[in-house]
């Protein structure tokens, strides 16, 4: 089956989706694992239009304890992508073969300083309904053209999000 970028419209399923999965990442980590666990990405905007995959924000401070989240994310379907040319972060997803059909989750392992990008991105969208109308079309226009290449596709949204942080910096939001 093909990566495909697909976009879908809103689904209020979306956040309970996440809090389940939150709730299951938490109870396969452990409590002596301190991390935060936050619904990010487009499905985390309430009528934002997505590939439907749930983004998850894995913020752990302490480095020397991310190689013990590859098993317990692995004995919940996800696979560690090991070859993440950003040796400061680590990336699941969960969906992909051997454990499914398609993409349905992604983790994304952060320490603190690293996570308040994506957290004030999907915050700004969540506030201002006109930079998520700007976003959606950014996206729609990017998945019609780039629907077999996802890189392409997530290199011109990162080029928006890059965009939108920096004016927010700028404006004080």
């Amino acid at each position: 089956m093909p990566d495909t970028v697909d976009l879908v419209d809103y689904d209020a399923r979306w956040p309970a989706l996440f809090k389940a999965e939150q709730q299951a990442i938490r109870a396969a980590l452990g409590p002596e694992i301190e991390a935060c666990i936050v619904h990010i990405g487009s499905t985390a905007v309430p009528g934002l239009p997505a590939k439907p995959i749930i983004d998850i924000l894995l913020i752990a401070p302490v480095t020397a304890q991310w190689p013990s989240f590859i098993e317990p994310l692995e004995g919940l379907g996800y696979a560690f992508w090991p070859d993440n040319p950003r040796r400061d972060r680590m990336f699941f997803v969960k969906g992909m073969p051997p454990y499914g059909s398609g993409r349905t989750h992604h983790v994304h392992v952060r320490v603190p300083a690293d996570a308040q990008a994506e957290l004030r991105f999907r915050d700004q969208l969540r506030a201002h309904p006109e930079l998520a109308a700007q976003y959606v079309d950014v996206k729609r226009a990017l998945a019609a053209r780039y629907r077999d290449d996802r890189e392409a596709y997530t290199e011109g949204k990162s080029r928006f999000i890059r965009e939108l942080l920096a004016a927010a910096c700028v404006d004080g939001a």
